[in-house]
């Protein structure tokens, strides 16, 4: 009760009322004072039912010097309907505390997944974002860290794919309460067909937010002709003596090198999914390797428009 819906409350947006309404089930996560979980725990949610919502919540308590990495899987199987997620993850870290949230979403092309991520951060404390999102027919998700001690810090690293007929809308927000606080962004999408790709990320330096720093990259990659990729940077400064940075790149599918590997005896398939794996090895080297198997197993099938 202490920490319910403190991070999301249900006046956040609608879909956070929504959730608040209607939530079932979830996971929940206790780390106590000075305790170090050497091994990742993992939660897999599925929604097996046409025409269904599902409203997971998820909460995570790391107290004062605890750490834990907590990794999320979602999927759901096609149907002729249009299915809802809006879940809910919350996440509490405390001083020198540290918390690795990492996951895989591999949504089928019915789905609206909006979904909401907020980390409230302590003195000291650390939280790292790894995301992985693919499928859906609609994805809206930015992570949040509200770095609310000194000294507090946040890392998101995250990469999407949309192809045809998909419209994935994500990136990151870093919310700087306390001085000397620092987040760092790295934000990647990849679009093919005629798929739209739209990348947000929002840095706001309040007031007491002396001496902090903030870096935002965003790098987009169009597959083809039909593929659309825009970013949208907010850089919300409030205080003189901070840091902040922001770097954007797009570009396409470089035809030297697919004509390179070509000429090695690779064939035009395979050397578009090895640059295109290339491109989201940041992201893939920040999980576990089975996990990483996994996103280049979904990059792949996305490329050959067998995904959903």
């Amino acid at each position: 009760k202490e920490y319910f819906q403190r991070a999301i409350p249900p006046t956040l947006h609608k879909y956070a009322a929504l959730h608040g309404a209607v939530w079932s089930g979830g996971s929940l996560i206790y780390v106590p004072e000075g305790v170090k979980v050497d091994i990742p725990l993992q939660s897999y949610y599925r929604l097996n039912a046409p025409g269904a919502g599902q409203f997971e919540h998820t909460m995570i308590i790391a107290e004062d010097n605890a750490k834990v990495h907590f990794i999320e899987g979602c999927s759901a199987p096609r149907y002729n309907v249009v299915n809802l997620h809006a879940g809910s993850v919350e996440i509490f870290v405390g001083k020198n505390a540290e918390v690795r949230f990492s996951t895989i979403e591999n949504w089928s092309r019915n789905m609206y997944n909006l979904n909401t991520k907020r980390a409230i951060v302590d003195e000291g404390g650390k939280v790292i974002w790894v995301s992985g999102s693919f499928g859906s027919k609609v994805s809206m998700l930015y992570p949040t860290s509200v770095l609310a001690g000194e000294g507090a810090s946040a890392e998101y690293t995250g990469i999407t794919f949309a192809g045809d007929g998909q419209y994935i809308d994500n990136g990151c927000s870093m919310i700087h309460l306390a001085p000397n606080t620092y987040s760092t962004a790295l934000t990647k999408s990849i679009t093919g067909g005629t798929g739209k790709s739209m990348t947000r990320s929002l840095v706001q330096m309040k007031k007491n937010s002396a001496g902090s720093r903030s870096t935002v990259d965003c790098e987009n990659l169009m597959l083809t002709e039909g593929a659309q990729s825009d970013t949208i940077p907010v850089l919300d400064i409030r205080n003189d003596d901070v840091d902040c940075g922001h770097e954007a790149k797009i570009g396409s599918l470089d035809q030297s090198q697919i004509f390179y590997l070509m000429s090695r005896g690779i064939p035009e398939d395979e050397a578009k999914s090895m640059i295109v794996r290339g491109f989201a090895e940041p992201v893939s080297r920040e999980l576990p390797l089975e996990y990483a198997v996994e996103m280049n197993h979904l990059i792949d099938m996305e490329l050959e428009g067998a995904n959903g």
